[in-house]
């Protein structure tokens, strides 16, 4: 890849990506939707140590790709927690009693 030769072509190629990361992050989210039909309960979504585990997997992938580990946790555990509270919002959905109409 050749290096930019501007700014313009700095934010144009990192718009790029955002695009790539977005589509990728909508595949991931269906994934988490589907895993979310599997739980049971509050503690199975929040799965600590499942956490720790692609946290640490996240951190050496980001050394061997040339990324930050720093960077790659913090990506990760945003990313993770926001999906936890997507897969609890849809689990305290289902928990609601239905009424009557």
């Amino acid at each position: 890849m050749s290096v930019p030769q501007s700014l313009d072509e700095v934010r144009a190629r990192i718009d790029a990506l955002d695009g790539d990361l977005i589509r990728l992050l909508a595949e991931r989210q269906a994934l988490v939707e589907t895993a979310a039909t599997f739980k049971t309960d509050q503690q199975a979504v929040r799965a600590p140590d499942r956490v720790a585990r692609v946290v640490a997997s996240a951190r050496e992938r980001a050394a061997t790709a040339g990324l930050a580990p720093e960077v790659a946790e913090a990506v990760w555990r945003a990313m993770i927690g926001a999906f936890i509270e997507l897969e609890l919002t849809a689990h305290a959905a289902l928990a609601e009693p239905t009424t009557a109409s």
